[in-house]
């Protein structure tokens, strides 16, 4: 059971219950995601199943996509639908004035993260310390904006007015707070009313699974219907530089030995991540340029 399976999160579960399900389904316990939705976020949830595991790390740093519902005329305690809303004192904004303050937030700034949010102080949440009503000093994280178009706009409560944006940005990214400080530089508060990832890195909603597809195929064949569904380990690595071992050099890196790979490796940088391929194409594991030789530095599975 090695491979990746896109979910598509519904809103209500937290990560960890999607986790869990599959990790039930699938009747294996090594399971990694590919970053956290809040609860009432859906979208993309790129699992990591058995020696996949082992690549999660090379995601860490994938842009994601998101579509956000903001909603203006009142700010929240945890910048989202679940916290306190207090009524703004400002106006609310108009269409034209909030498509026109779209434009300052491109580019790379600094963000101040939600109080309510998992980052750790002295080894406890945020979260946890604001919930118990302690003053939180978060540090502004350095975050990047790609894209943010204002795709609809419903100005039914002229109060209240909503619009949904696409945002395309740099992982570590709080979409709340870009919300609040949207809100903010237009002179009214606002929250996220709802949120979706549309991408994860290489992984879209067009290609993610439902959890009635995945319970479904289980259901149908027990866990080899939900391996049936797993995309190779190494989807959306293709940037990685990869060089095909003989059997004989695979039984080497397996054994934590320098290989000197018969195809050679070309013009790949010294210290760069290598894919390690069998004669199929498929991957057995990651290692590192060092001269002539590799050195192995993962195995997905031996």
């Amino acid at each position: 059971m090695h491979g990746v399976l896109v979910v598509a999160k519904p809103a209500g579960p937290t990560s960890h219950d999607v986790v869990a399900l599959v990790r039930r389904l699938a009747s294996t316990r090594r399971i990694g995601h590919g970053g956290t939705l809040d609860p009432f976020a859906s979208g993309v949830l790129p699992l990591f199943l058995g020696g996949a595991t082992r690549l999660v790390e090379y995601h860490f740093g994938d842009d994601k996509a998101y579509r956000a519902t903001v909603c203006f005329g009142s700010s929240s305690t945890t910048d989202d639908l679940d916290g306190e809303l207090t009524p703004a004192a400002g106006s609310a904004p108009t269409r034209e004035a909030t498509e026109a303050a779209l434009a300052a937030f491109l580019g790379t700034q600094l963000q101040q993260p939600p109080a309510f949010s998992a980052i750790q102080v002295g080894g406890r949440r945020a979260y946890a310390m604001a919930r118990a009503g302690e003053t939180v000093q978060l540090t502004p994280r350095q975050v990047e904006i790609a894209g943010l178009d204002l795709l609809e706009w419903d100005g039914t409560d002229p109060e209240r007015p909503i619009a949904i944006l696409e945002v395309r940005c740099s992982a570590g990214t709080y979409v709340r707070a870009l919300a609040r400080d949207l809100g903010a530089a237009l002179g009214s508060g606002a929250y996220l009313g709802a949120l979706v990832r549309t991408a994860s890195g290489p992984f879209t909603l067009d290609g993610a699974r439902t959890l009635d597809e995945i319970r479904d195929a289980a259901a149908a064949a027990g866990p080899e219907g939900v391996r049936r569904l797993l995309l190779p380990p190494d989807t959306g690595l293709d940037a990685l530089p990869a060089v095909s071992l003989t059997s004989e050099e695979i039984a080497d890196a397996n054994q934590g030995r320098y290989v000197r790979p018969r195809a050679g490796l070309h013009d790949t940088p010294d210290g760069v991540p290598l894919r390690l391929l069998d004669a199929a194409g498929a991957i057995v594991g990651m290692g590192r340029r060092e001269g002539a030789r590799i050195a192995p530095t993962k195995i997905l599975h031996r």
